[in-house]
């Protein structure tokens, strides 16, 4: 079955530029295009690294999941990539295209500074995205780049909350 991820949210092309950004991401995508993976075997393939890049994965929402039995008779989580067709249809002001690029391409000790920016400000309780847009100065677009970047954030509805790993 083809399924296709529609892009239409400026926003949203820091997941595609991030999703196979690296070769691990890569190889582990194949992998679970081709395949239904545990999370053991993806460790057992990939490493501890590989199960963190499954974890985004599941996060940008571009893996499905179902239960299957194993060998031993029990039950597992398996993975497999859920979309097979991206497609981008977005226009935006040349400044939010340029906090979408540079989010996407900042180096990792950069976007962990911001992550940490953005962690510290919103806590446990979580925060309405405009005034922590507002608290730091940026534009809201560079806000979302890097929320969605993040494993440790997420957005609920207009408020960004820590996610529970």
């Amino acid at each position: 079955m083809t399924r296709v991820k529609v892009i239409n949210d400026i926003g949203e092309l820091v997941n595609v530029f991030r999703a196979i950004d690296t070769e691990l991401k890569a190889n582990l995508y194949r992998d679970l295009a081709d395949n239904w993976r545990t999370e053991k075997e993806i460790e057992e393939r990939f490493g501890k690294e590989g199960v963190k890049v499954l974890k985004f994965f599941e996060k940008l929402k571009l893996i499905e999941t179902r239960w299957q039995t194993t060998k031993e008779g029990k039950t597992e989580k398996a993975y497999h990539t859920y979309y097979s067709a991206f497609s981008i249809n977005c226009s935006a002001p040349i400044k939010e295209m340029i906090d979408v690029i540079y989010v996407a391409g900042m180096s990792d000790a950069e976007f962990r500074k911001w992550e940490e920016k953005v962690i510290v400000l919103v806590g446990a309780s979580g925060m309405f995205a405009g005034d922590v847009a507002e608290k730091l100065n940026v534009s809201p677009t560079f806000l979302k780049g890097l929320v969605r970047r993040s494993l440790k954030l997420d957005y609920k509805g207009h408020r960004i909350e820590l996610v529970q790993i």
